[in-house]
């Protein structure tokens, strides 16, 4: 049997997308710093398997020889910690969620912070850990009882010390986990507490936080293409996980029946993960809408996948979340988005769409302003229905002004951060112009807020715009308190050096942090937005684990602030990027 050629499968079947011109879609250098066996398994059972369907076995070894480096996934050689440790989280400093507070601000307070706005530039490097075989690090790292919980590419989770970076304990998810990792305490068990976080195949998982061990798995979303990218919620013993999906990834792919995912918000029981309810953003399933050009059916509606971590409301009884485009038409009251359900019903109280038409899956959209712009994908909307991406990647933010009223605060993809009034419905109070916007520009993974300010990072990596900028505004009225222009770039220039910041944003006392495409670190003053701190992560790193590691672009979730350090991930191979595989920990002593 002839063994097929894997430059000529990887040539008919993948380079139309990996050497193509969306920035969004990894390049084949990216892609040949992963190991044969996991690209083989990415094109299996993995985000690629539906690319991998219309390939044999014997194909889809082809190409993963013709890709990937020699040999298998290595494990990390990992520095076990003293036995014995304790493992108390009911005390000490913490960052356990996707914010520290139900209303997700990123504002860590003095106390949890243990670091002030005059010791923040002696911060100093005081370990590293190496991702094995990543090319992406951008899990959110949280903080609880002295230890760092971190997910991974390979969908390894671990804990680790947080002084000394020595690992606990580590989990094998059946999926990549960029999710943060969420520490509670556990019902009816004093003393015990619990460790919850989602992965990419939209498995939402519960372990115990002191040894690893599961206690329940529970898949929340049946279509192939569904993940759980928003760090999920927890409050009063129920968690609250956002569905999203990579659906929108298949607009090149003329024999793929486009689109039938549709958005959710699911509450478990924290403790059994039995459903209490689900909510889907679009209430209609898909139905037949056309055929493509190749003669595809075409479905819809579809989208407006939750990519961000719910907010919760006490005082209204209700959990906000933000969604994002649609994926095929007809357009829905429900995508680009600020929605309100009820705690106790998944019922929908409210929604605040900013964007109303806005159905576009990847290839479609051309207003990146190449020198080469790609073809429309197979399965593009109509002209007259295609939007430009605006999703929201951020969390809706809760914060109380001075005087007492709510309000929520989000940053969109348009490069406008948005104000809405909780008591009426959702209604728009003021909107700031941030940056330019674009499917990669705009305000990308999360803005942040203290009690005065609300903070925009700008993205707009892609395109004629300057990417890049920092932007404080007041929360009370949306009038810009200070502007800080981008700094010229650590990595000099070429793919992924720029300024750009795609990273959420976290705030402490007098300073706020930034990760930047350009692969620093900075911390910028509240005050008057000038640098107080920064730290370049472009080079290799010792690790404590022995695992060869390098920093570079750094996007996601951002730095986490607790016990006098500050954690980040660096290395984000997509989205225009380059690849790097490090868990950074700063401290001052």
């Amino acid at each position: 049997m002839q063994v097929p050629d894997g430059a000529k499968m990887y040539e008919d079947h993948c380079a139309a997308c990996h050497n193509g011109s969306d920035p969004r879609t990894p390049a084949a250098s990216v892609l040949r710093q992963k190991t044969a066996d996991e690209i083989l398994a990415a094109l299996a059972t993995g985000k690629m398997q539906q690319q991998g369907a219309e390939l044999t076995d014997a194909e889809r070894r082809a190409v993963a020889s013709f890709l990937g480096a020699t040999g298998t996934a290595a494990s990390s050689e990992r520095i076990r910690c003293t036995a014995g440790t304790s493992f108390d989280p009911s005390t000490g400093p913490k960052w356990a969620g996707w914010s520290n507070d139900l209303g997700n601000t990123r504002f860590q307070p003095a106390a949890q912070a243990g670091l002030t706005a005059d010791q923040v530039p002696k911060l100093t490097l005081k370990w590293a850990f190496g991702f094995p075989n990543a090319t992406t690090a951008r899990a959110l790292p949280t903080v609880a009882g002295g230890r760092v919980f971190v997910g991974s590419q390979s969908g390894i989770v671990y804990a680790l010390d947080a002084k000394t970076g020595c690992t606990h304990w580590t989990f094998q998810a059946k999926g990549p986990v960029r999710t943060g990792i969420v520490i509670g305490p556990r019902s009816g068990s004093a003393g015990k507490w619990t460790a919850y976080f989602g992965d990419g195949r939209a498995n939402a998982y519960a372990l115990d936080a002191a040894t690893g061990e599961q206690l329940w798995t529970r898949n929340l979303e049946e279509h192939r293409n569904a993940n759980i990218t928003g760090t999920p919620t927890l409050y009063q013993q129920r968690l609250y996980v956002p569905i999203a999906s990579s659906e929108e990834g298949q607009g090149l792919n003329a024999k793929y029946e486009c689109c039938t995912f549709r958005g959710s918000l699911v509450a478990l029981d924290a403790a059994t993960g039995s459903l209490v309810w689900k909510t889907y953003t679009i209430n209609a399933e898909a139905k037949p809408v056309g055929k493509n050009a190749s003669g595809t059916t075409r479905w819809g509606p579809s989208g407006a996948g939750i990519w961000s971590s719910p907010t919760i409301d006490p005082k209204r009884h209700v959990v906000y979340a933000a969604t994002g485009n649609m994926y095929t038409e007809p357009q829905q009251p429900t995508s680009d988005a600020i929605m309100a359900f009820d705690l106790d019903s998944g019922a929908i109280k409210w929604t605040s769409q900013v964007t109303a038409k806005d159905v576009f899956v990847v290839g479609c959209n051309i207003t990146f302003n190449l020198a080469a712009p790609p073809a429309p994908a197979a399965n593009c909307p109509p002209a007259e229905e295609l939007g430009p991406d605006f999703d929201f990647g951020n969390a809706p933010i809760l914060a109380t002004l001075g005087d007492g009223r709510d309000i929520i605060v989000a940053g969109q993809k348009s490069g406008v951060g948005w104000a809405f009034d909780p008591d009426k419905r959702g209604a728009v109070l003021w909107q700031y112009r941030a940056g330019k916007g674009s499917a990669l520009g705009g305000l990308e993974f999360g803005s942040a807020a203290d009690a005065d300010q609300a903070y925009f990072a700008v993205s707009d990596t892609i395109g004629p715009n300057p990417p890049g900028g920092l932007h404080a505004v007041k929360l009370s009225t949306g009038a810009r308190s200070w502007f800080t222009p981008p700094p010229p770039p650590k990595c000099g220039s070429g793919r992924g050096c720029n300024a750009a910041i795609l990273a959420a944003l976290s705030v402490i006392p007098g300073v706020v942090f930034t990760g930047s495409n350009d692969g620093a670190v900075r911390g910028y003053s509240t005050k008057d937005g000038s640098l107080l701190w920064e730290y370049d992560t472009n080079r290799d790193f010792e690790t404590v684990n022995g695992v060869p590691a390098k920093g570079a672009s750094i996007s996601g979730p951002g730095p986490t602030i607790a016990g006098g350090m500050v954690f980040i991930n660096s290395g984000y191979g997509a989205l225009g990027g380059r690849p790097g595989n490090v868990l950074l920990a700063f401290g001052v002593q």
